[in-house]
This record gives C-alpha cells, sequence and structure tokens, in this order.
C-alpha cells in the first residue's frame, strides 16, 4: 500500500505539516507523521528510513533554516523526497537556499507550498497505478472548473 511519510525537523512544524496532510486526504493517500532532525538525531532518521525501506512510500520533509533534513533523507533512501521547506520571514526567505543548493547526488524535489507536496506525492504514486493517476486528473479537472468559474462570475462585472 502507498504511503506519504511526512518526516519534520521538530514539532513547531506540525502545522505546517497539518496543510499537507489535508491535501493527501483530498488525494486519498495514506500518510504519517514523524518529528526527526538531521542535525540533532540523525540516527532517529535513519531508523525512521529503516522502517518503511521495503514499502511503497514518499518522503516529504519538512524543516526550516538550514534544512539538511531532505538531503539527509534522500542521500540514505532510493524513495522519492519531496521537500518542503516553511518559508520563514525571519531570514528573508533565504533559507530557501538550503533546500535548493544541495551536494551531488541528491535528487529531492522542492515546493514550499504544502497542496504542492501533497500533489507531487501523488503523482509519483499516479507513474503506476491507474487509480492515482485519475484522483490527480480529477484533482487537476476540479481546479481548472474553479477557474472557469470564475473567470464567468469576474466578466459579468461591470465596473
Amino acid at each position: 500500500m502507498e504511503k506519504v511519510v511526512i518526516v519534520m525537523g521538530s514539532e513547531k512544524d506540525l502545522e505546517f505539516c497539518e496543510r499537507i496532510a489535508e491535501h493527501l486526504k483530498v488525494l486519498k493517500l495514506d500518510y504519517e507523521f514523524h518529528v526527526a532532525s538531521a542535525h540533532k538525531t540523525p540516527k532517529k532518521v535513519l531508523k525512521i528510513l529503516k522502517k518503511y525501506e521495503k514499502e511503497r512510500v514518499v518522503y516529504i520533509t519538512v524543516a526550516g533554516r538550514s534544512n539538511a533534513l531532505s538531503a539527509f533523507v534522500d542521500a540514505n533512501t532510493t524513495k522519492p523526497v519531496i521537500a518542503c521547506p516553511p518559508y520563514s520571514e525571519k531570514f528573508g526567505g533565504a533559507d530557501i537556499y538550503s533546500s535548493l543548493r544541495v551536494p551531488s547526488g541528491i535528487g529531492s524535489l522542492v515546493t514550499i507550498e504544502p497542496e504542492g507536496a501533497a500533489v507531487a506525492a501523488a503523482k509519483i504514486f499516479a507513474v503506476d497505478n491507474e487509480e492515482y493517476a485519475q484522483l490527480v486528473a480529477d484533482y487537476q479537472l476540479g481546479k481548472k472548473e474553479r477557474i472557469e468559474k470564475a473567470d464567468e462570475s469576474v466578466r459579468k462585472l461591470k465596473l
């Protein structure tokens, strides 16, 4: 069974992770939360990866500041990793660079939107699963229909 494993760097990231989970529910993807830090508890991160090594999982990593978590997870698994660092005004958004500039051989995807992380996970599973492919197609169609309705609505406005 497919599963998304959301690993957050600290419990402070829980609210952001819950936003990811809301979108995963819409896409009918099972998920689990874990808290582990690449800096403070690297052995725990490795233990989490070992737990899922024989399962069909996609990891979504959520860590701010230096975000070593995403690259560390990616370097230690063959499973897909989606880095979804929460935006921080504290550093003027510059902390995103730690998710973008990673060592060679690291192939984690990066998105800063919880919805984007959930959709990316669903698309990964959709590659060889028609049920998920249809869920993604329906999700995208719903987005398109909302845009069309909004267009109709604003075209009726006379200012």
